[in-house]
């Protein structure tokens, strides 16, 4: 069980922990789409927060612009989705750790702004568990590290229930981003953890993750095992 110091001195909310490993990206949508779904028929429902990894695929935002592809989108054999999410287009692919915190907005701040950069504190606090010094650029969204963007963040909620999230760059083959500009930013590169910490794993990142998300948002988690 992990819980924060503070959710141990106030009031705090029951998230569930869920890491299933290596699951498809379209699997793993329409296990958020149930979650959600769940949840504005439910408010009452506890929180999840879900990590993972996905293998190779491309994702584009709700208003995504098909110029930042290198690829044609039609002949393609690429894995490819367009989705609910804000921001444009993005890749997942093994080595590194995507989060989906399913939360009710309600019980925390009906604030999206206040949401994302809470998503960007608990990645700065990761970076900073290695001694490494993340930080936001003012007008995107996401973390950077000396000029490289190592996390990405896109978000949809409805009803003030949340789904998407973020993705950690931890050691990725980043190849895969050679085929578009990431997030539309074309003069910002795209780097991983590997890069300043040698050795570094998902599963350790991942725990440091879990261990920040509970402090940032004040609430307990459970590890949870997915039942399929």
């Amino acid at each position: 069980m992990i819980r924060s110091r503070e959710s141990r001195e106030t009031n705090y909310r029951t998230c569930y922990l869920f890491n299933p490993g290596l699951m498809a990206y379209a699997d793993a949508l329409l296990w958020q789409r149930s979650l959600v779904n769940e949840r504005i028929h439910r408010p009452s429902l506890d929180d999840v927060l879900i990590l993972l990894e996905h293998p190779p695929v491309y994702t584009l935002g709700q208003g995504s612009n098909v110029e930042f592809l290198k690829f044609d989108l039609n002949q393609s054999k690429l894995d490819v989705h367009r989705v609910e999410r804000g921001g444009e287009v993005t890749y997942h692919c093994p080595g590194q750790v995507v989060g989906y915190p399913i939360l009710n907005l309600q019980y925390y701040r009906k604030d999206l702004h206040w949401y994302l950069r809470q998503l960007e504190e608990v990645l700065i606090l990761v970076l900073a568990v290695y001694g490494l010094s993340g930080y936001r650029l003012v007008g995107f969204t996401g973390v950077w590290l000396e000029g490289r963007k190592v996390a990405a963040i896109g978000i949809k909620v409805s009803r003030w229930i949340t789904m998407h999230g973020f993705a950690l760059n931890v050691c990725p083959d980043l190849s895969g981003f050679e085929h578009i500009i990431p997030c539309g930013i074309s003069d910002k590169p795209v780097s991983s953890l590997a890069e300043w910490i040698p050795g570094i794993t998902c599963e350790e990142v991942s725990r440091h993750i879990a261990r920040c998300f509970a402090e940032v948002f004040g609430v307990e988690l459970i590890p949870s095992r997915l039942d399929v």
